[in-house]
């Protein structure tokens, strides 16, 4: 049973993601362990995790929708794998059991923390193809690496958008901002269909979950007001050395 002083830190927490998911992504490398470290099940906490972060994937997803507005073709190509592979990385989560879970997490911690690493290198690999005019015409193909960055975003989620935006990177010839765009609205169908999932079962911690859902989205604020006054890449730095730390407290533990 959380205390008060819990849910407090649970709070504290999204805030704080919310603004990292804003400035500079990897914000789950913060809410997630924290709630395993308040004693909240691995499993239960990564669940909660999802519900709780969608508002912050549809406040992305609206903030964006301009660049969406002509890519109806693509949407409708990107959706249905999106949302099926949220629900089947969700599925496959549930099936994973508690013990396996926990076990898998510091790797999952340091897969995440590697593609935080690699944002920028992937975003200058992009920019320079689409410069270029190099890039790929496979555009009817494009649900297929999506399809499989959606299971991975519907079992655990962190660095979601980084696989997607390198997914669409593969067969996708458009500007950065297009694609930022569309790697949005993929990355909330996964979530959202994923946090659906998950609704009934019966590991939502909904108090929790509510109070960060409010926390990240006062976060996303707050980040947005910092833009331009906090350099991204060191504040991407920090997250993932965090994020190492984690791994190596859970690989000990």
């Amino acid at each position: 049973m959380l205390t008060s002083l819990d849910h407090l830190f649970a709070a504290l927490a999204a805030l704080a993601a919310g603004a990292i998911n804003a400035l500079a992504g990897g914000g789950t490398l913060i809410t997630f362990p924290v709630l395993t470290f308040l004693g909240v099940p691995a499993v239960s906490a990564n669940i909660t995790n999802t519900v709780a972060l969608c508002p912050g994937y549809f406040g992305g997803t609206l903030a964006q929708a301009n660049d969406l507005k002509d890519q109806k073709k693509r949407l409708w190509l990107l959706m249905p794998a999106s949302v099926i592979g949220g629900v089947l990385g969700g599925f496959l989560l549930l099936r994973t059991g508690e013990k396996l879970f926990t076990d898998l997490v510091p790797y999952l911690i340091l897969l995440a923390c590697l593609l935080l690493a690699i944002q920028d290198p992937v975003r200058a690999w992009l920019t320079r193809r689409m410069t270029e005019g190099h890039g790929p015409k496979l555009e009817a193909l494009t649900w297929l690496p999506v399809s499989f960055a959606s299971i991975y975003g519907g079992y655990f989620g962190a660095g979601l958008s980084v696989i997607v935006l390198s997914a669409l990177g593969l067969t996708l010839e458009d500007s950065l901002t297009r694609l930022n765009a569309l790697k949005q609205a993929a990355a909330f169908a996964v979530n959202a269909a994923a946090a659906a999932y998950f609704l009934f079962s019966g590991h939502v911690l909904w108090t929790v979950a509510l109070i960060m859902a409010v926390g990240a989205l006062l976060g996303g604020w707050l980040g947005g007001k910092l833009a331009g006054k906090i350099k991204p890449s060191t504040l991407r730095w920090t997250v993932v050395t965090i994020g190492v730390v984690v791994a190596v407290v859970y690989f000990v533990r």
